[in-house]
């Protein structure tokens, strides 16, 4: 079969969201379609690992609603071709798209464990994924979080609180090494272990099998752990290989211009397999988190549409780890000259990452309401030290 749009969409995510309801706005009577791997309408992904295990939200919460936006959803289906010469996709199914003009917001894969663990191994990233671990995640449930950083220090935190018992394993020296100041990251992995987390830190996963009823894996130290289920968060890749196949530039993601148009004048790229330059940052970036593909997503369908805005934003993101939280904001990396302004050590306060006296990036531990301000900083010129710095940022 054969469809016709004005405007195509690869993706079916929070950034293809974000860019279908732009078009609308700005062109009433467009043709819309969106294609998407998953069988479910886009939805919001942060809760996955976050309110939806703490009750405050239901997957029925978490839909977009993206149909408000009159766009076609082609869902559980993957675009495997683009023809860039006559305008058109054609899926797995060997269906084809034609398309005036065309966003690319594909997404990224996460990184698998190189090993079968059954279906009791989850590489978490969907709904489906989500709703794989309930099942197994029941109060007593013995569930092994293989990473420590984003996702799974997350995960750890929410399975802890609905009674699992938890085993967390990374190759770091502690959790958030490499993002967080020594401290901080020590502090955490005592912390997770005063709620009941075994926090098993400079351990690898070497091998694996499933078992009945559950999953045997191998260690690193030489130890073997058995438990019922096994969640992964190591990161993800963006998904890049239909631009390559479609001869796009790619670099670490597809790479856009300041208006997130890619090497060919009619597709665009936004979310978490973009990568665009930052001007506050003078570098290029790819961002894995809700801002970056809600405001990219946004972006790039009013560019579709004709508008010529450039994005500027530099994105955030944010955590829950039990009752911590922080939002951040720019490169969180100790490889930068880190400055501490505590309140309360370890519990609230703000970390500058600093290079050649410029704001690079901002930790705002249990510190609220100052993204705005700690964006400002990042984009003024300095020069900053550390005396300059302690009580910039208003720390309550």
């Amino acid at each position: 079969m054969e469809y016709a749009y004005d405007y195509l969409i690869v993706g079916a995510g929070m950034a293809a969201d974000a860019a279908a309801k732009a078009i609308r706005e700005a062109d009433a009577t467009a043709d819309i379609g969106i294609v998407g791997d998953e069988t479910r309408a886009p939805y919001q992904r942060p809760p996955l690992s976050k309110a939806l295990w703490k009750g405050d939200k239901s997957p029925a919460d978490i839909d977009l609603g993206t149909a408000s936006s009159g766009a076609q959803l082609h869902l559980g289906r993957r675009i495997e071709s683009l023809d860039r010469a006559a305008h058109a996709a054609r899926d797995d199914r060997g269906d084809s798209y034609r398309y005036r003009r065309l966003l690319l917001a594909t997404g990224a894969t996460p990184r698998r464990l190189p090993f079968d663990g059954g279906e009791r191994m989850i590489h978490f990233r969907t709904l489906d994924d989500y709703e794989a671990l309930r099942r197994y995640a029941k109060p007593g449930a013995y569930v092994a979080v293989v990473g420590g950083g984003f996702i799974g220090s997350e995960l750890a935190a929410s399975l802890s609180s609905v009674g699992c018992k938890v085993t967390m394993l990374f190759p770091g020296a502690a959790m958030g090494a490499g993002r967080y100041p020594d401290g901080l990251a020590g502090y955490l992995d005592d912390y997770y272990r005063s709620h009941g987390v075994d926090v098993r830190s400079g351990v690898k996963v070497t091998g694996g099998n499933a078992t009945d009823g559950g999953v045997e894996l191998e260690l690193s130290n030489g130890d073997l752990l058995r438990v019922e289920a096994v969640v992964v968060g190591l990161g993800a890749t963006p998904n890049t290989a239909l631009a390559e196949r479609a001869g796009l530039a790619v670099d670490d993601g597809i790479v856009v211009d300041a208006c997130l148009r890619t090497s060919d004048a009619d597709i665009w790229a936004a979310g978490d397999a973009a990568s665009f330059r930052s001007p506050a940052l003078d570098r290029r970036l790819r961002v894995e988190h809700e801002d970056a593909a809600v405001s990219m997503g946004r972006l790039a369908g009013g560019a579709m549409t004709g508008a010529e805005a450039a994005y500027t934003t530099l994105p955030f993101f944010y955590s829950d780890l039990f009752d911590l939280g922080y939002e951040a904001i720019g490169l969180l990396d100790t490889r930068l000259q880190v400055v501490e302004d505590w309140r309360e050590p370890n519990r609230e306060g703000v970390v500058y990452y600093l290079e050649d006296g410029r704001v690079r990036g901002v930790l705002l531990w249990n510190t609220w309401d100052q993204v705005d301000a700690a964006r400002e900083l990042i984009g003024a010129r300095g020069p900053f030290d550390a005396a300059s710095l302690r009580g910039r940022l208003p720390r309550t």
